[in-house]
């Protein structure tokens, strides 16, 4: 291998110092904001059912109908597709620093509008939230690969893979964030409005337009951690392997990263020239050589991303089921309609707890020792055996006293996917790629995982109903059952661990190295001594 260049070399030997925390806080909070816009609806959607689709006589409290549902649940999904595409493709363009603002202020903008969604009719105020949950979701796609890249680029070698995986594991805090924020208003709500239950009066447990307020609180709310980090991503200068090797900009690398790491280091202009005219580092994403080079990397981390997803988003098809069944939620007409919200936020926070949350940060703690591969080839195959139990004897898990057993399977299935492919997947791509088509790939990588997410959202809330027509949920057709589908599941993340195969361990490597960037072209340029000791 021939020499990196001695500003990218002092970021790979740097000792971890207070610039590495506040780059994983930036980007971070970011994560944050994206989880807790992502899950937050999933605490509302009944208490929407109940505003908008209630009928006093019936004997239940409204629901939302499916195609409604999905719309609400599923379109955030889809404007994060397109936005892990667009955004990742104009952060190699424009630089991640300037893409980082724009993606910043739409998730302001768009949580701020979702929260005041307005129309005359029910069908009117869904739509606008569908228009606006959209678009908030196109900004939060934009920080999949730019936040994941801007980390692996300031980061050293050795603590990399923590680094990046700490900035996901801010993910599990967002969704724990959602289920408290929701927890907090609900029962503020409750303590000024004492409601009866629907069963003692349907008219009487829905108060509005007051509990109207309760639902956009809970989404506007995610403007405010979004707000607080811009001054702080505006003030982060621009990567120096973007700088450097995609701009061909030394002076300017040298200058920014001699303030961020404290030490003088001199602009290498020649060698800038010379290392990104190699013929290595022209070919473009759609070539040849990029089929040669990482055309199976890319494959790799598109396929693992987008069957994990599947598995990972089908999750909240069974969440409810779950939580029903094991009493966490009694049935609808027992309770009003802020109880109703109460009961979920509480619910989904303690899943956040015990089981999202801790497998974030297993991944943070070990993924520089373990590496990148072991860990996702253990998350799949501990998901596949788990999903597998809870399905085979799905019977037996159904009977009353056997029902804790499977919370306990069923939430271990989801520590395995947090401490294995569900941070792994995000990591890898980050790394892997030459800096020119760094963000692009990890986009295009995000991008397969969202469209997983959407199969797994819908094609298995399809999946999952029963095969007897009269146990369907209303509004839906008969499907597989929920057994079937946790094979199916079980299959899907044999799948996923056969894939895995295809992914490079990126370990303790730095990332021109991973990525071939400082070949032919910096041959025969001598070294300064002091970037030739590496201490290890």
């Amino acid at each position: 291998m021939a020499g990196e260049l001695g500003v990218l070399n002092a970021l790979d030997v740097a000792k971890t110092q207070w610039y590495h925390f506040t780059a994983i806080v930036i980007a971070g909070m970011g994560f944050f904001t994206d989880a807790y816009d992502l899950f937050c609806i999933s605490l509302v959607t009944k208490l929407l059912g109940r505003i908008y689709y209630s009928d006093p006589t019936a004997p239940k409290p409204g629901t939302l109908p499916p195609n409604v549902q999905a719309a609400v649940t599923g379109v955030a999904l889809c404007g994060t597709l397109a936005g892990q595409l667009f955004f990742g493709w104009l952060g190699d363009k424009l630089g991640r620093k300037k893409v980082y603002g724009i993606t910043l202020i739409l998730m302001v903008v768009c949580s701020l509008a979702s929260g005041l969604s307005f129309g005359a009719s029910a069908k009117g105020v869904m739509a606008t939230l569908c228009f606006f949950r959209f678009w908030l979701g196109f900004g939060i796609g934009g920080d999949y690969p730019l936040s994941a890249t801007i980390m692996s680029e300031y980061a050293n070698k050795k603590t990399r893979g923590a680094f990046i995986a700490a900035v996901f594991a801010m993910q599990g805090f967002g969704i724990m964030a959602g289920g408290i924020v929701a927890l907090i208003v609900s029962a503020g709500f409750d303590h000024k409005y004492k409601v009866p239950s629907y069963q003692e009066n349907p008219q009487a447990s829905l108060v509005l337009p007051q509990f109207d307020y309760v639902w956009r609180i809970v989404l506007m709310f995610g403007a405010l951690p979004a707000a607080l980090t811009y001054y702080w991503r505006m003030k982060m200068p621009e990567t120096a392997r973007y700088t450097a090797l995609v701009a061909k900009n030394a002076k300017q690398a040298a200058t920014d990263m001699s303030k961020v790491l404290k030490v003088e280091l001199e602009a290498e202009e020649e060698r800038v020239q010379k290392i990104t005219e190699a013929d290595s580092n022209k070919y473009g994403l759609f070539s040849k050589e990029f089929a040669k080079r990482h055309g199976l990397h890319l494959v790799g981390t598109t396929t693992t991303w987008f069957l994990l997803d599947i598995a990972f988003y089908s999750q909240n098809l069974f969440q409810k089921d779950i939580f029903s069944a094991i009493g966490w939620i009694p049935p609808a007409k027992e309770m009003n309609a802020i109880h109703e919200v109460y009961k979920i936020a509480r619910a989904q926070t303690l899943i956040a707890l015990c089981s999202t949350v801790p497998g974030y940060w297993f991944t943070v703690a070990l993924i520089d020792y373990m590496g990148r591969f072991a860990i996702q080839l253990m998350g799949f195959f501990f998901m596949t055996v788990f999903m597998f139990a809870l399905a085979i004897p799905y019977d037996h898990w159904t009977k009353k006293e056997n029902r804790i057993g499977f919370v306990v399977m069923y939430s271990l299935t989801f520590f395995f996917a947090n401490f294995g492919p569900n941070a792994t997947t995000f990591v890898v791509p980050a790394e892997i790629f030459p800096a020119r088509l760094r963000s692009t790939c990890h986009g295009i990588s995000a991008a397969a995982g969202k469209a997983g997410a959407i199969v797994g959202a819908f094609g298995f809330l399809y999946a999952a109903q029963s095969k007897d027509p009269t146990k369907t949920d209303k509004g839906y057709p008969t499907g597989i059952g929920i057994k079937n589908s946790l094979i199916m599941l079980g299959v899907i993340n044999f799948a996923g661990m056969l894939f895995t195969l295809l992914v490079p361990e990126s370990k303790g490597k730095s990332l021109e190295e991973l990525s071939g960037e400082n070949e032919d072209g910096a041959e025969g340029i001598e070294l300064p001594a002091s970037a030739r000791t590496v201490p290890v």
